[in-house]
């Protein structure tokens, strides 16, 4: 039964190079294997914009801006991590403030074996829904395809 809802909220960055940014993850504690956006849940007290930017200082290590609102998940989700969780999810493209050197990697996801994210860019030719592992950034993905 869900009883919480999960705000969650991404940033989505393509470079000047036409390379979108994902995080291969691996969640231990069900070791899970997902490619998703970068992001994660909103913090009590904190609006949607400010926690994009957070996310992304711990989780890339740099500062961004955010250049406009993408999308806000506007249909039923069950947390794929907690059954007791409906997730609700913002989107948010977002533009470096610093540069960001990171591998381009078109191909099959990198999982990590020590840390739990690594960043990879996928050139724009190459990225599609079915490079992202979770339902709503599958949805996104199209959205971005379509929209940029």
């Amino acid at each position: 039964m869900i009883n919480t809802i999960n705000l969650r909220v991404y940033g989505v960055l393509v470079n000047d190079k036409k390379q979108v940014l994902v995080s291969d993850e691996r969640i231990y504690y069900n070791n899970l294997e997902v490619t998703k956006f970068p992001g994660g849940g909103l913090e009590l007290g904190e609006g949607t914009r400010d926690c994009v930017i957070r996310e992304c200082k711990e989780e890339i290590g740099i500062d961004v801006e955010v250049v406009d609102h993408i999308y806000t998940t506007d249909f039923f989700q069950q947390s794929a991590f907690n059954p007791e969780h409906q997730i609700v999810s913002v989107y948010y493209l977002i533009r470096p403030l610093e540069a960001l050197d990171l591998p381009v990697n078109n191909g099959d996801a990198i999982y990590p074996e020590q840390v739990s994210e690594i960043f990879r860019f996928v050139d724009w030719e190459y990225f599609n829904e079915g490079v992202m592992t979770l339902p709503i950034d599958k949805v996104v993905a199209k959205l971005l395809r379509e929209k940029y």
